[in-house]
């Protein structure tokens, strides 16, 4: 039996932090070495960190991460490695490419460059990289491996066809995939149907971590020749995946049928095919045990846990990365703060969480009870500061400039602006990074106050739309122990409580209606006709709710452009994935 140990070590890097990610991977090397591996593979851009973003347009950065490499390829001692890095020179207008080396033996064996380079959504990779044209295959001791990045396994004819076509048993695909929900199935078919389409065993290594809006969520996977799935990696948290892989697998099925792969020209097409052999020392290779994983585990999450353990691991990133301890929440009482304050706990520990009631005049006693009802069951210190003598000062510096004008929501938003400026000063003062608290329901409609509520450094569920919030506060209540929101909390109906008896119903349909045409708009990217033929389908709404929901979208593109970076969890964010002209003419709707 041909048996070949492979670890994929789904890191969580830190962008810019080279000295930091070369140590990481120097000791995830070891560890690897220690449970048997002879090959060990590291995500995407791994020596980096990933985006790197313009850091890449800066010479010295590219220079620095040269250097870091090759310190590491110095260590693959005893031990073969992948690592992803950037591929330059120092020169002005030399080209850079987003590259995976071959370590062996204590030195650089071989180079992948990136073929098919990702240009949407959140991907801006022909800005800084050159497409790659070289497909080498390494003969690693008489085990044939193939190299590939991210994305050119999206591609029905990619670097794996050509390599395959070279003999290649292993395909070795790096990757820093961003989380999505329901993107985890779509990876596993993608990479079962590559291990079966070119009869190889197919390691898919991702990175695992928060970076600004990103969040990586690991689930590494080993498919076999078959297309069955192997092994895969923990959902967002780091781990180092061993698994045997048996070639004679490969061999037997090659043996048993004809390969029909692409044709000489569309192989041409994707890049040059090259081989390269280096030793192994087979007097170490893992011997054929029983105890070879030859089953996968059953570890599928829930949307709304897998969505949750996003939301956590990008917050506790976001603020370990960018140097705060300790965060601070304007906590109403309300459902959206009440589901940022949990998920700050879960991430950084109720110790680091402050929590600052801030109540109006329009506060009902519902809401204060409730806040306090959550500190206690989370163990997080509460503020209660009143906000009516800033209120009435507001009221009083304003009253001979506005006297005579009708009210409207220019005197609500005062309410929400003292807010702001009172956590603001709190976050000055102690140096605690602020979590904003408005969903993607509130960020689509304007239905948020410019430097009130939407004042601060990270707006936690700023992806996430208002009916995705209920449900992930009962999930939030049904996972591990004890029940942390108070059921009051997911009962009340959603108040922003700047006026009398204000609901938001008052102002926008149904939260179930209204979530569904922005899903449409915004994600979808269906125009106005489509989507009211789909509500009066559904008869949850008609022409008039759309085309209005529809507008206050577009007008309130300035607002957004002015939020504070969030988690992105669903396929469209705003942000970086989305990018609207603010001053525009264009009025279909």
């Amino acid at each position: 039996m041909r048996t070949l140990r492979i670890a994929l070590a789904q890191v969580n890097t830190a962008v810019g932090d080279i000295d930091g990610n070369a140590r990481l991977i120097i000791d995830s090397m070891a560890k690897a070495r220690e449970h048997g591996a002879e090959l060990v593979a590291f995500p995407e851009l791994a020596i980096t960190g990933y985006p790197p973003e313009d850091l890449v347009l800066h010479h010295r950065f590219v220079d620095d991460n040269l250097t870091a490499l090759e310190r590491v390829a110095s260590e693959a001692q005893g031990i073969a490695a992948i690592v992803g890095f950037v591929d330059g020179s120092s020169k002005r207008g030399e080209p850079a490419y987003n590259a995976a080396a071959f370590l062996h033996e204590g030195a650089i064996a071989s180079v992948y460059r990136k073929i098919h380079l990702p240009n949407y959504g959140v991907f801006d990779e022909e800005r800084y990289f050159e497409r790659g044209a070289e497909c080498p295959v390494i003969d690693f001791g008489g085990v044939r491996i193939g190299m590939s990045i991210c994305e050119d396994v999206w591609e029905p004819i990619g670097p794996a066809e050509v390599e395959r076509s070279l003999g290649a048993e292993i395909n070795i695909n790096i990757n820093a995939s961003p989380f999505e929900r329901g993107k985890d199935g779509v990876r596993r078919e993608l990479i079962s149907d590559l291990a079966r389409r070119n009869q190889i065993f197919a390691c898919y290594v991702n990175q695992v971590g928060g970076q600004d809006e990103l969040v990586f969520d690991g689930t590494s996977l080993v498919y076999g020749p078959d297309g069955s799935l192997i092994a895969e990696g923990e959902r967002f948290s780091e781990d180092l995946l061993v698994v045997d892989v048996d070639l004679d697998r490969v061999s037997n099925m090659r043996a048993g049928s004809d390969w029909s792969g692409p044709s000489s020209r569309e192989l041409a097409a994707i890049g040059n095919a090259s081989k390269l052999s280096l030793t192994r020392d087979l007097s170490s290779a893992p011997k054929p045990t029983d105890s070879m994983q030859t089953s996968p585990p059953q570890k599928r999450l829930s949307e709304e846990a897998e969505v949750y353990g996003a939301l956590v691991l990008g917050t506790r990133d976001y603020a370990r990365k960018s140097g705060f301890k300790k965060a601070v929440i304007a906590l109403s009482g309300g459902i959206d703060s009440t589901l940022t304050a949990v998920i700050a706990v879960d991430a950084l520990g109720a110790e680091n969480v402050l929590c600052v009631a801030l109540p109006s005049r329009y506060s009902s006693d519902g809401s204060v009870t409730d806040a306090e009802d959550l500190s206690k069951r989370l163990g997080i210190q509460l503020w209660n500061l009143p906000i009516e003598p800033a209120h009435a000062a507001f009221e009083e510096i304003l009253e001979e400039k506005l006297r005579g004008t009708d009210p409207n929501v220019a005197e609500e938003n005062v309410q929400s602006r003292v807010r702001g400026n009172v956590i603001m000063t709190i976050s000055n003062k102690f140096g605690y990074l602020v979590l904003t608290t408005g969903n993607k329901s509130e960020f689509a409609t304007g239905y948020a106050t410019l430097y009130g509520d939407m004042a601060g450094g990270y707006a936690v569920i700023k992806d996430v739309p208002k009916t995705l919030v209920f449900r992930l506060c009962e999930y939030r209540n049904g996972a591990g122990q004890g029940t942390p929101i108070p059921r009051s909390v997911i009962d009340k109906p959603p108040s922003a409580e700047l006026r009398p008896d204000q609901l938001d119903s008052d102002s926008l349909p149904p939260y179930e209606i209204l979530d569904r045409i922005l899903e449409h708009y915004i994600e979808d990217l269906w125009d106005a006709p489509e989507i009211i033929a789909e509500e009066d389908r559904l008869d949850g709404g008609n022409e008039s709710t759309v085309r209005r929901v529809l507008q206050m979208v577009d007008r309130n593109e300035y607002k957004r452009r002015q939020s504070p970076p969030g988690v992105k969890i669903t396929q469209l964010a705003f942000g970086r994935d989305r990018r609207m002209p603010i001053a525009s003419r264009y009025r279909p709707h």
